[in-house]
């Protein structure tokens, strides 16, 4: 229970955070002045005999007064000159180079030996000594551009040695040699002139070939190029934690990354496709290598990369451990030793590796469990779906297995450990949901909130008093929340700086909150993360809002268990092809299981608490789906498992209380009954609209149940399910025009049934007085009646009177009431026949009858009378003229139609306002109708 504290106490608390919020606001409005003065450009001097006030302006400085005076044109800024020199550098770098370049390749051959050698060694010396001079003189740029050079020089040298020297060698292992020469001369190079940024890259990509192309060349198997691979990755790992300079490290963790993926990549292959346990050895030796060499890497790297490393770790371990048994036993098998590898790496919180390393391993173990659940999908899938194909031959007979029910292709032996994985699933959640609180105290300490640094360092990135911005102060591994500003601006929240103190900051207590702290502390209200008083931006709620709470967690691990373990039985049976009917009966006491374990829990909560009984059933509606649909084969088993399923989810219904549950079981149970009197006429061999009067006891028993619910909340969504029920009847006899019209006026009872109920009555009774003029009109067509004035005026003789009669009682009664189905019933008809009247007759007499009415209806403002007999009226008219348009429209040109009707369009264009004022007064007079 939430704890409500005394008045007095509540109102401190208030005072305290309005308080905080005032300081906040302060600093807000002090950052925001001064950003506006450091974006705007400062005002150039006017011009002698300026003043602004002639022109209607204010004075600088007063509130109002423009930033630039009336007509400034700000004059184009120069390009920067270190700008320009970088250009300039650039450009001059790539012309010698090229022309390095072109003499090497083209210009070799006119000299002799001794004279290419001494213009590559005096140009390549040249460039190689021209930066420490330049740096001496402070030209940094320049220096830059000859060492770009000399790089370019050197490899040209390289290509001339192998091309006059040694044009014999082997071109990979020469590289090989090249390279790790030049990354060591260019190393030494780099270390010698500090201050150059390229040298050091340079050598750390030269140094990614000699340990690669030295194994390529020597002809070496996969593993020992997997084993380069992961040396040379090694190395970049060192040089990224070690190396000088963000150029250096930058490229050797990408140098890195590349190698070590490919150095994982050949062992994971060779584990894979390796002929037994002793041949996944090896392979698995270098993956734990690479693994050994992740969490070395992640012992000193900062957090995003610590949990990168991690994550590879932890696959590679996968890979190595579970890859010696999955070599010994049967392919399809081969999951249960990588899935048993993954899951032990969720002992790795109980070692001493660093939190975010852990971290990262336990991601791995995850990933691993979700890819072998992945590959369990498919046949799973395919139990769910397949008795779709039943729908088109159904009660064609019961087939011999649970496969052939299906009807799928998949290769159900390859899916033999599918249903182990789901099942070692399901137990692992399980087991989590069960024996919560002992996990949550042993995960506690990789997933619990970084608390803050001393002295309030959380807030807002603000550390100890007059050091504002200290290191870690506002950074996430600190626990703190850094926000721009930080650091001496205005505004930054930090004492000493000029800004208004942030709430929490160590030596600045807001107004009214004497003692305040950082957000962080225990003991907050129920919408922040930190202690009470703490206001509600502070850095800690956001966090907590974000994080799901314990309760959630293990509310979804018990969810994922129910649905894993309802999977694994139903992939179980398909795997081993039981018989169809262990299948269905299977099947449906899943189900059973299922609404048991659903109707427990309904109404538990809106946390966590409830995500397992929701769960349960949402899937126990999955599985009856399932198994109705695998029950199609047979007659005698649809009739067993729809009545099961029926009976089952009533007493779901029953039994689960008020609530969204106890609506979705009746409705579900309502669905079920309406398809049992379905097979009950097909199993009466009637024709489908023979049957619809049959689909019909559903619905009179869901009138019946709302009648005795009444306002239940459950009473509505049954009754609506009903009413889909009776559409259903109606499509059914569409085809018999006699039926239909028979099913129209089944379900008018209803409807009037359902009616007498006050809370029904607005609907029911409008649709009930629908239903029984259409199954006249329906009956009428069916007969083929020439004449159905000689039926319906009868009818509406007597309806107008009885309307009158309503009128007069309460003049405040709608016309539609009163009149609408009266004169519906025999004006509609009317105008049906008349439409297929060859004669003129019925027409004249139906457009006078229709024009009496209209000018009855204007004349006592009566609205149905006008619309229906306007309406009447028109369509009456229309079918009178319709062949004389025809003729004329034939004689027309083809051109004259789009014209006249863009010129329509032109003119309700000009006019839209008029023609939108007049709608609306018609609309309006319309609407004062009775």
């Amino acid at each position: 229970m939430e704890h409500v504290p005394p008045p007095a106490e509540e109102l401190a608390r208030l005072d305290r955070e309005l308080a905080e919020l005032d300081a906040r606001r302060a600093q807000l409005l002090t950052r925001r002045a001064w950003l506006l003065a450091a974006l705007r450009p400062p005002a150039p001097t006017a011009a002698p005999g300026w003043n602004p006030s002639a022109w209607g302006a204010p004075a600088a400085g007063r509130p109002g007064a423009p930033a630039q005076p009336w007509g400034y044109v700000p004059p184009k800024q120069p390009s920067a000159p270190r700008s320009a020199q970088n250009v300039l550098l650039t450009l001059g770098g790539l012309l010698l180079t090229i022309a390095a370049i072109a003499f090497t390749l083209v210009s070799w051959g006119s000299m002799g030996i001794g004279g290419r050698s001494a213009v590559l060694a005096l140009v390549t010396v040249g460039a190689l000594a021209a930066p420490a001079v330049l740096l001496r003189r402070g030209l940094t740029a320049t220096a830059e551009a000859l060492a770009a050079l000399a790089l370019v020089l050197t490899l040209l040298d390289a290509y001339a040695v192998h091309a006059v020297a040694a044009p014999d060698t082997d071109g990979l292992g020469f590289t090989a040699v090249a390279a790790g020469v030049l990354a060591a001369l260019w190393t030494a190079y780099g270390l010698a002139l500090g201050k150059l940024h390229l040298p050091l890259p340079a050598a750390v990509v030269l140094a990614q070939w000699p340990l690669l192309f030295g194994a390529w060349a020597a002809g070496a198997p996969a593993l020992v190029v997997g084993w380069a691979l992961l040396a040379t990755a090694v190395l970049d790992g060192a040089i990224a934690l070690w190396g000088k300079g963000t150029g250096t490290r930058v490229t050797a963790c990408v140098g890195g990354s590349v190698m070590a993926f490919s150095a994982l990549m050949v062992g994971l292959t060779l584990s894979v496709t390796a002929s037994g346990p002793l041949g996944a050895l090896a392979p698995g030796a270098l993956l734990l290598t690479g693994a050994a060499a992740a969490l070395a890497g992640a012992w000193r790297a900062p957090r995003g990369f610590a949990r990168a490393g991690g994550v590879v770790a932890g696959l590679a371990v996968v890979a190595a451990v579970g890859g010696v048994p999955a070599a010994a036993v049967p392919e399809d098998w081969g999951v249960l030793a990588y899935l048993s590898a993954g899951l032990a790496l969720t002992a790795v919180v109980r070692t001493g590796l660093p939190r975010n390393a852990v971290l990262g391993v336990l991601v791995a173990s995850a990933a691993v469990v979700a890819g072998a659940l992945a590959g369990a999908l498919p046949g799973l899938a395919a139990v769910l779906l397949g008795p779709v194909t039943l729908l088109s031959d159904v009660w064609a007979g019961s087939p011999e297995g649970f496969r052939a029910a299906l009807g799928s292709t998949l290769p159900w032996t390859g899916l033999a450990a599918a249903p182990v994985v789901l099942a070692v699933s399901a137990g692992l959640l399980g087991s989590a949901y069960r024996w919560w609180p002992s996990l949550a105290r042993i995960a506690a300490p990789l997933i619990a909130r970084e608390e803050p640094g001393p002295a309030g360092a959380a807030a807002y990135g603000a550390g100890p008093a007059g050091s504002a911005g200290a290191p870690g102060a506002g950074t996430p591994e600190a626990g703190g929340a850094a926000v721009p500003g930080a650091g001496g601006e205005p505004g930054a929240g930090t004492a000493g700086t000029g800004g208004t103190p942030a709430p929490g900051a160590s030596g600045a207590e807001a107004p009214g909150a004497p003692g305040a702290a950082a957000p962080g502390a225990s003991g907050g209200p129920w919408y922040a993360g930190g202690r009470a008083g703490a206001p509600w931006y502070a850095g800690g709620a956001p966090a907590a809002r974000r994080r799901p709470s314990g309760a959630a967690l293990r509310g979804a691990a018990g969810a994922g268990a129910a649905v894993l373990g309802w999977g694994a039985l139903l992939l179980a049976g398909a795997v081993l092809d039981v018989p169809y009917a262990v299948a269905v009966a299977g099947e449906t006491v899943l189900v059973a299981g299922l609404l048991a374990l659903a109707v427990r829990g309904a109404g538990s909560g809106r946390d966590g608490s409830a995500a397992v009984p929701v769960t349960a059933l949402v899937v126990a509606l999955a599985g009856a789906v399932s198994a109705g649909l695998l029950s199609l084969a047979s007659e005698g088993a649809s009739y067993a498992v729809f009545g099961a399923l029926t009976a089952l989810l009533a007493g779901a219904s029953v039994r689960a209380g008020a609530g969204v549950e106890r609506a979705v079981f009746a409705v579900a149970a309502t669905v079920g009954g309406t398809v049992l009197t379905g097979f009950a006429g097909r199993s009466l061999e009637l024709a489908p609209h023979e049957a619809a009067p049959l689909v019909l006891l559903v619905p009179a028993l869901t009138v019946l149940f709302g009648a005795r619910l009444r306002r239940n909340p459950v009473a509505l969504p049954v009754e609506l399910t009903g009413a889909l029920g009776a559409l259903v009847a109606v499509g059914l006899a569409v085809p018999d025009a006699p039926f239909l019209a028979l099913v129209l006026a089944l379900c008018g009872v209803l409807a009037a049934g359902a009616a007498v109920r006050p809370e029904r009555r607005q609907v029911a009774g409008y649709l009930a007085a629908a239903l029984f003029v259409l199954a006249t009109w329906v009956r009428l067509a069916a007969s083929e009646v020439s004449f159905p004035e000689a039926y319906t005026l009868p009818v509406t003789v007597p309806a107008l009177v009885v309307g009158f009669l309503r009128r007069r009682k309460d003049p405040e009664a709608s016309s539609w009431t009163a009149y609408g189905p009266g004169l519906a019933a025999t004006l509609l008809p009317s105008l049906a026949v008349a439409w297929t009247d060859p004669d003129w007759q019925r027409p004249l007499l139906l457009g006078v009858a229709a024009l009496a009415v209209t000018l009855l209806g204007a004349r006592h403002r009566l609205q149905a009378l006008l619309l229906l007999g306007g309406a009447v009226l028109a369509l009456d008219g229309l079918h009178e003229l319709a062949p004389y348009v025809v003729q004329v429209a034939g004689a027309l040109p083809r051109w004259l139609p789009p014209a006249l009707a863009g010129l329509l369009l032109l003119v309700v264009g000009a006019t839209y306002e008029q023609r939108l004022r007049d709608a609306r007064r018609l609309k309006d007079a319309l609407g004062r109708m009775r």
